[in-house]
């Protein structure tokens, strides 16, 4: 079988038996990618964002920080729709967290993914390859001119020079604080749902102490 059609029929199998089965792939199967990493190992880290302006899957420009994470918890994402291995997987991943947290994505969680190949992925190419894994509203594909794009993953900590060789790898984090958690290879959709609901408890054990201290000053 040649490569072409390997990859293919690699990519059928992903979307037909689901996440599991993907996590379950051998690396030899994710040719032209970076697979050193081939189960989650997460690292905090310190990012910054990147003041550019991006493009959605609906052509609409956003602000990565100010239209999208500020005030949200956010699971985010980077793939480029001509990927094969890898991106499928990682869509799904983050196609079942949002299954996870039902309707809190789009309210109080935000997911992102991010192109990483801006020059063939523009917004209509985007669009359609988020319908295969997109199942509700609060999931925005971004896409940009090279030098936002670059700029953004530069402050995001994850940019490489060579995009096809691009390691699996999902930030999550709150929009109000600079430190956030890298993931590292395919992590299960379960432990960033649980990353996410720690954070929200975080969030709200901090809002009743403020809310306590304020009740007690005179």
């Amino acid at each position: 079988m040649d490569r072409f059609a390997h990859c293919g029929l690699l990519t059928f199998c992903l979307l037909a038996f689901g996440i599991d089965q993907a996590l379950a792939h051998s690396a030899d199967e994710h040719t032209g990618h970076d697979t050193a990493a081939s189960t989650a190992s997460p690292e905090n880290a310190r990012i910054r964002f990147a003041d550019v302006a991006l493009l959605d899957q609906n052509g609409k420009v956003v602000n990565l920080e100010k239209d999208l994470v500020s005030n949200k918890i956010v699971v985010m994402g980077f793939i480029y729709t001509r990927c094969t291995t890898v991106c499928p997987v990682m869509s799904s991943i983050m196609g079942r967290v949002q299954k996870h947290l039902g309707a809190r994505v789009g309210t109080e969680v935000q997911l992102v993914s991010i192109s990483i190949d801006p020059q063939r992925d523009d917004p209509q190419r985007l669009n359609d390859y988020a319908r295969t894994f997109q199942k509700g509203p609060g999931w925005s594909w971004l896409t940009g001119s090279p030098q936002a794009v670059d700029a953004t993953l530069k402050g995001l900590g994850v940019y490489r020079g060579n995009f096809e060789n691009h390691s699996p790898l999902i930030l999550v984090g709150d929009g109000n604080n600079r430190y956030w958690t890298r993931y590292y290879g395919l992590t299960e959709p379960a432990e960033l749902a649980r990353a996410v609901e720690r954070l929200r408890g975080e969030r709200n054990a901090h809002a009743k102490h403020t809310a306590i201290a304020m009740e007690h000053q005179p």
